[in-house]
């Protein structure tokens, strides 16, 4: 048995041991890694960790939308929706959605993944001419000092979800909220030694 079960989504169906498609092509899938996790700060310390992680995504990139810590089951747990450019298109996006259930030795995680197909950015085009520049764009609320990656903006935001049902990025909130209620720890994974902060360091 895997550390975390329950993962059926309504719309998904299986196609590998631990990966889900739906008729969109979005895909949840299980992983497993028997490594201390990469995490950056202690989950506890949700400032430092939001900073961290929003300019390792911008290092790479992307864009962190969200960083958040809930629990699943009796696990803290590491809950991310980023977005980073479709690699072999000029335009669009993919949007990623996890849950990171971090153990002092190891830990699991469930990936959601969205991309763009078709036109693309008729979200943002739409909340951009709503709000107009000067409010849409912002500083990173989690890293300020933030001058890389995809630029932070209202287009993003939760409060536009209902407005846009079949984005990539509403698919994966969706997603997300779906599989919070649905997935089962494990007693096993669950009792293990818990995760207490990296064991590198960051600036």
């Amino acid at each position: 048995m895997g550390p975390i079960a329950g993962a059926e989504l309504p719309g998904y169906r299986q196609i590998e041991a631990d990966a889900w498609t739906n008729d969109h092509g979005d895909l949840v899938s299980l992983h497993w890694f028997d490594v201390p996790p990469d995490i950056p700060a202690p989950l506890k310390d949700l400032p430092r960790l939001r900073h961290a992680l929003a300019h390792y995504t911008a290092g790479a990139g992307g864009g962190l939308i969200e960083a958040d810590v809930l629990h699943l089951g009796t696990v803290p747990t590491l809950r991310q929706v980023i977005k980073v450019p479709l690699p072999d298109r000029p335009t669009g996006q993919a949007f990623l959605g996890s849950y990171t259930l971090p153990r002092a030795s190891c830990s699991a995680v469930v990936k959601v993944q969205a991309l763009e197909q078709g036109t693309t950015g008729a979200r943002e085009a739409k909340v951009l001419i709503e709000l107009g520049p000067e409010r849409y764009f912002m500083p990173h609320p989690y890293a300020a000092d933030l001058r890389q990656g995809l630029p932070f903006h209202w287009g993003d935001a939760p409060h536009y979800d209902a407005h846009f049902p079949e984005h990539p990025l509403t698919r994966i909130r969706d997603a997300l909220a779906q599989l919070a209620v649905s997935l089962r720890v494990t007693p096993e994974f669950a009792e293990l030694p818990p995760f207490a902060g990296p064991t590198f360091t960051t600036p």
